[in-house]
């Protein structure tokens, strides 16, 4: 049985999305001052590493292996980086990490969107 279109769109979306978050992390201002010591910087950064790994992880797991559950962390996922991107930006105002950040969202949510609609129903197991 060959991949819908709704998933390879989702698929292709959600790993672009996740390539432009490992690239915010990478422009991130990782400078030391009173509030955030290197080994913090450092920690968050193998953090967010991680956490980037493990969302490829489900992409892949909704995709190839039409698990449903992954789509819904997915989309959780997406519920608490626009929260937390709104206070970034509320603290900070925009910077390049955070224009970086409403283009993965905006990705995300547009490959959300194809893999809950089309030929994707019916793809995903329960």
């Amino acid at each position: 049985m060959s991949v819908p279109s709704n998933v390879r769109r989702f698929e292709a979306l959600l790993y672009a999305s996740l390539m432009l978050d490992a690239l915010s992390v990478a422009v991130q201002d990782r400078t030391p001052n009173a509030e955030m010591t290197e080994q913090m910087i450092m920690t968050a950064t193998l953090l967010a590493g991680v956490m980037i790994l493990l969302l490829v992880y489900f992409v892949w797991l909704a995709a190839r292996w039409r698990k449903n559950w992954p789509r819904w962390v997915l989309a959780a996922a997406l519920v608490l980086s626009v929260i937390s991107l709104g206070q970034i930006i509320g603290e900070k105002g925009m910077e390049l990490d955070s224009a970086i950040e409403i283009v993965s969202c905006a990705l995300t949510a547009i490959g959300l969107y194809f893999s809950f609609t089309g030929d994707a129903q019916g793809w995903f197991n329960a």
